[in-house]
Formats: C-alpha cells, structure tokens, sequence
C-alpha cells in the first residue's frame, strides 16, 4: 500500500521513520536487515505466512507493550526479567535483541532463525534464581517458556486484530498461532497452542499461578509512567500506552493497578491509537521513488527491526 505524500513532508517522514527504526533496531539495524531479507536460503515462513502479516505490521508496538505488561503477572518469570534482563538500565537494548530475534525468526534464513534460537537457549540456560518470596525459577522452564509465550502471541494477536493494516479472519489468526508454535518448540515450549481456542484456553490455565508483585507494579509504573524518552516522544508514547492497557483484560488490570474507562477507551484512546499506528506505518514506509531509511532496499519498515516487503 502507498501512502500519499504531500509537499514538504518527505524529510519529515524519512527522519522519524530512520528515528523509529534506529530505537527499535539498534546500531547494528541496516546490517541486520540486510542479512534477514538479502540472505538466500529457506525460510522457517513463506511470504504468504500470517506470522509476516502480524510481525511486519505496526500494531506490534501496541502489542509489544500490552505483551510486557501482561508477561510480568508471572512471579517467576517478572523475577527472572528484574533480576537479569537489564530492562531498567538498559531498556533500548531488551528492546532490539528482542525484536531483532522476531525478526529473524519470522523473516530470516532457517538457518539463521536456528541459530538465533540457539543463543537464545543457551541464555536461558544460564538463568537462574529465586524470587523475593523465595520460590526458584529457571528460564529454561518450559512451563515458564508457555506463558511467556502464550502472553505475547495474545498481545500480539489482538494488537494486530484491532490495529493491523490488513486484519486477518479468524482463519488467519487460528494459522499465525500455528505458525508461532514453530517458534515457540524450538525454544522449548512443550505443546504450544495451534489456534486461538487453545490460545484461550492456555491462557485460563495459567491465570491461578498469576498475581501482581511489587516488582510486577514496579515494572508497570516504569513502562506506562516514566519511559526513558524525550519529551517531545512523551505524548504519542502516551497514547501507545493508553492503546496497550486498553488491550489488558479487566483481571490483568486491576492487580496492576492501571485505569479501566471503558467508554473513553472505546471511544478517544481507539480512536488515538488508530491514528498512531497509522502515523507509524506512513513514517515507516518509503514513498514511491524514495529511497528506505538507510541500510536497506526500498521496502516496507515494520516494528522490530524488520522490513516487510512492499
């Protein structure tokens, strides 16, 4: 899809779309986005994938947020993200190894998307350790690997639903969650789910294990409250933030402690929330005859450091 362009735009658009991609991407972004789509070889997903259509769209950034929030419900797994992950001293850098893993996992080479899964493994082998409560956790716990998981399929699944370029049928997201299993397996997730009502009903089983720690609060306040940004990102960050918590279920909020306005939500924030990723999608995309952001081909910039083809 092309987006038209007005006069005197178009250096406004290359700069906050360099801008996001930079953020999200990091340093190393152009290279990376090289190898993943200017790499031959087989792919984990072909291009008619729904998992490209979701992670190659810019509701992942609403989804992305919505999927950290809901995440650290988990004791275990919000203590392993506290206590290793370096989301408060290094918020940014969590950020782009994690979307450059997305990445390279949904558009890459098999052979890069297994080594990277590799690493990933090998990381949480390594990580260990017990709660503030005393209760032990490892990161290589494929019951903990589940929700993880689980969560950020859900947030990115409904993300994708309300706020995709292209939304899919249930058919569609029933296949993306099929296609996320692939990924989760590799990890060590036992039984992924296969399509939404397994998706649901995981879900459900998880809920009796999960409860808000300070340091699940904590870490809420941090991403909704006090991001490490300038200012003048500070108010469309804070309508992907309203977006995000829209998107909570009503038992994920209030052990959060996050607002439920039900008819402002339905109301203002969808509406902010459908002209920010639709500004994020305009930024991101290089007009016709344009050249990209720098580092890559003329293609479509999606969230996390990837370049969906046009």
């Amino acid at each position: 899809m092309d987006y038209p362009e007005i006069p005197g735009l178009g250096a406004i658009r290359r700069r906050v779309g360099a801008e996001l991609f930079a953020r999200v991407a990091g340093p190393n972004g152009p290279a990376s986005r090289e190898r993943i789509h200017g790499s031959a070889g087989e792919r984990w997903f072909g291009p008619e994938r729904p998992i490209r259509a979701v992670h190659g769209d810019a509701s992942m950034f609403v989804g992305g947020l919505r999927a950290l929030l809901l995440q650290s419900l988990h004791p275990l797994a919000m203590a392993a993200v506290a206590a290793h992950s370096g989301y408060r001293g290094d918020p940014w850098g969590r950020l782009q190894r994690t979307s450059t893993f997305l990445a390279v996992t949904t558009f890459g080479t098999a052979r890069d998307a297994e080594e990277a899964v590799a690493h990933v493994r090998d990381i949480h082998a390594r990580v260990s350790g017990t709660t503030p409560d005393g209760e032990p956790y490892r990161a290589s716990d494929p019951h903990l690997l589940g929700w993880v998981h689980a969560a950020e399929v859900d947030s990115f699944l409904r993300a994708h639903r309300r706020y995709g370029a292209h939304p899919l049928d249930d058919d569609g997201y029933d296949a993306y969650v099929a296609d996320t299993a692939r990924v989760a397996g590799a990890l060590g997730v036992e039984n992924p789910p296969g399509d939404q009502a397994e998706l649901a009903a995981q879900l459900d089983a998880y809920r009796p294990e999960l409860r808000a720690t300070p340091q699940a609060r904590d870490a809420a306040r941090f991403l909704l409250l006090s991001p490490p940004l300038p200012w003048a990102a500070r108010p469309p960050y804070a309508v992907l933030a309203a977006n995000a918590v829209a998107l909570l279920p009503l038992w994920a909020r209030v052990p959060l402690g996050v607002p439920y306005l039900p008819v402002l939500e339905e109301t203002g924030v969808r509406l902010a929330g459908r002209g920010l990723t639709r500004a994020i999608r305009w930024a991101m995309t290089p007009p016709p005859g344009a050249a990209a952001a720098p580092g890559g081909p003329q293609e479509r910039q999606g969230p996390a450091g990837t370049a969906k083809p046009s």
